[in-house]
């Protein structure tokens, strides 16, 4: 079949010139469609055969160029089979293209990465991606390099050299070397999946390395703070300024819903009159670009007012004091200890909480939530939606008074139809009676 699918041959080409020295051309035609080069090598008209395309003669000259002419032609073909095994496209400007040394460069896996990096870098400065996105590619990268120079001893390879051993590999190394949970490893490796599209894409690779790969997201149980948790955590004194000013930001959190970067972001002049006439935080959450429209609740006036000529405030126009999330969930462990909280506090737990504690436990409508989360859809607030024991118990004791209810209704509504029943007879006792009169 791909004997058939295309031809070469050589030939003098024509010259205006009336001269016996022309220059051997090479054609090459796939599929009906010919393109042609020179092999810049001159023969004499008179000692060339057109019908093989070959010089004439036993002379050294002649063995030589035909050698070259053979040794040529077996390339292409060559070159030919191995498009062919890979599955890729055969056409004439292709192989005269790699008789010019025209060739696409071969890409490595880790250029690939640094390129898509470095273009997602560009667009963090745009605004369509958080730089905390970039961070995790980069991360991602640095994985995939220590992953090859610990298990294959190379610094990058080629993208045909990707099979599904080496993503199983990978994935084993994740989470035994590195000691990535599941979820962890998973992300590492969607991010390494992106590039690997990306490169059969461009065709760089055919076989796709994560076409028999499985591997499932396993359902983590992120609780928030319960109710007298949260209450532990804003009546404890602490003996120390730092975690008492920790503490208020995680509970400013907590009655805000602002995630971490949001609540270090948040300005003065985010804090705005809303509709009602009272305080509002009014800006874009930093990870979408989604509205928040969020009422401030009282603790979290107050908390604001508290921090308002704090010097770090002061100096750099925010509303609170926030230090780095690495510090924050530092402190916001020896914060749980003291409080005897056991559950593990972190900045997104305060999320979690106001989705789930403060506002839909108090039955705010879970698209009122979504709304004040700036979450894109419904499905992605249900996640915060975790029932604390004390709600399911409230709503319990609802149910039961209701049956017991029911019970009493549905005794007091048989003696009312019974009441009803005499009563009508009553009636039609009289009106008959008034008939016959």
């Amino acid at each position: 079949m791909l004997e058939n699918s295309f031809g070469i041959i050589f030939f003098l080409k024509s010259s205006s010139k009336s001269t016996n020295e022309r220059f051997i051309y090479l054609r090459i035609t796939v599929n009906g469609v010919p393109k042609e080069t020179s092999t810049k090598r001159k023969w004499n008209v008179n000692r060339w055969e057109q019908k093989t395309g070959r010089a004439t003669g036993n002379k050294e000259d002649a063995k030589a160029l035909n050698f070259f002419l053979y040794s040529l032609e077996m390339k292409i073909r060559k070159f030919a089979e191995q498009l062919s095994e890979k599955q890729e496209s055969l056409s004439s400007i292709k192989l005269i293209n790699f008789v010019l040394g025209k060739t696409k460069q071969k890409t490595t896996v880790l250029q690939e990465f640094q390129l898509h990096n470095d273009q997602m870098l560009a667009l963090v400065k745009r605004g369509e991606y958080a730089i905390g996105t970039h961070v995790r590619f980069e991360i991602s990268k640095k994985h995939v390099k220590d992953f090859m120079g610990y298990k294959y001893g190379v610094e990058d390879m080629e993208f045909n050299e990707l099979n599904f051993e080496f993503v199983k590999e990978y994935e084993f190394y994740l989470k035994t070397v590195k000691k990535n949970a599941n979820n962890t490893a998973l992300k590492y490796i969607t991010n390494f999946k992106k590039i690997v599209l990306i490169a059969m894409d461009k065709e760089f690779l055919v076989t796709d390395p994560f076409k028999r790969f499985k591997c499932k997201k396993v359902k983590v149980s992120k609780k928030p703070l319960a109710g007298f948790e949260l209450s532990l955590l804003e009546k404890h004194k602490f003996s120390t300024a730092r975690l008492g000013v920790v503490r208020d930001v995680f509970v400013f959190q907590c009655y805000t819903g602002l995630a971490y970067i949001d609540a270090f972001n948040l300005k003065q002049s985010d804090i705005k009159e809303g509709v009602d006439g009272e305080q509002w935080i009014l800006t874009e959450r930093q990870k979408t670009g989604s509205p928040i429209n969020i009422p401030l609740l009282p603790k979290a006036v107050e908390i604001v007012e508290r921090y308002k000529n704090h010097p770090l405030c002061i100096e750099r126009d925010s509303v609170l004091p926030v230090s780095s999330n690495q510090k924050m969930n530092e402190y916001l462990k020896e914060i749980a200890d003291l409080c005897g909280i056991t559950s593990t506090l972190n900045t997104h737990k305060a999320r979690r909480t106001f989705g789930s504690t403060v506002t839909l436990n108090n039955n705010v409508p879970i698209h009122i939530v979504k709304e004040m989360l700036g979450h894109q859809s419904v499905s992605q607030t249900e996640q915060y939606a975790l029932t604390e024991q004390i709600s399911i118990g409230r709503e319990m004791t609802g149910l039961k008074q209701r049956l017991a209810d029911k019970e009493d209704v549905s005794g007091k509504v048989t003696l009312q139809t019974i009441e009803r029943m005499e009563k009508e007879l009553r009636d039609m006792k009289e009106k008959l009676a008034l008939l016959k009169s």
